[in-house]
């Protein structure tokens, strides 16, 4: 019996609050996409319609930080942009989520070099890393569906007043 027919005979639905807030939540995550370099040709192509992105509820890519809540950094980070993107990411609102796409985001790649930074997590919490130089735009689906796992775990009331550090370190 589907969930239609439910409906129809009964007429109403019963579950809680945080059942039906983290649905919501986690199939509706807007991406704040920080297309540095290759990576970021990749992570357009999965919004294309053979990848299509929208099926996760993560096609509104938006350009502006007050309005997403997973940051996507897609490529090479220089020491002179790392700084550009933690200010980008302390203006989205909590809770916040990052992926590192592609091996110079996560491990500075192939530049073993003074100007680049060697993996974001020195100055940004990543949540899921996906591999590849550059990675398909099915491994950035896959990340965006663990980030889906991850936020279906919390509850609403988790999120009250509390950072998301403070909620990683309570859940450890």
């Amino acid at each position: 019996m589907g969930l239609e027919a439910k409906l129809t005979n009964d007429g109403f639905l019963t579950s809680t609050v945080d059942a039906v807030v983290s649905w919501a939540r986690k199939n509706s995550v807007w991406p704040m996409p920080m297309g540095i370099s290759c990576c970021a040709i990749e992570m357009i192509a999965a919004a294309d319609p053979k990848y299509d992105i929208a099926r996760f509820g993560s096609e509104v890519m938006r350009f502006t930080p007050r309005q997403c809540d997973l940051m996507i950094v897609a490529g090479t980070v220089t020491f002179k942009m790392a700084q550009v993107v933690r200010r980008i990411y302390d203006q989205m609102p909590d809770p916040k989520w990052v992926i590192a796409m592609g091996a110079c985001t996560s491990s500075g790649g192939m530049y073993r070099s003074y100007n680049v930074v060697q993996g974001i997590d020195q100055f940004l919490p990543v949540d899921v890393y996906t591999a590849g130089c550059p990675p398909r735009p099915e491994n950035l689906l896959n990340a965006l569906m663990t980030i889906q796992e991850k936020i279906g775990k919390y509850k609403a009331r988790d999120f009250r007043n509390r950072s998301l550090e403070e909620l990683e370190y309570d859940r450890n």
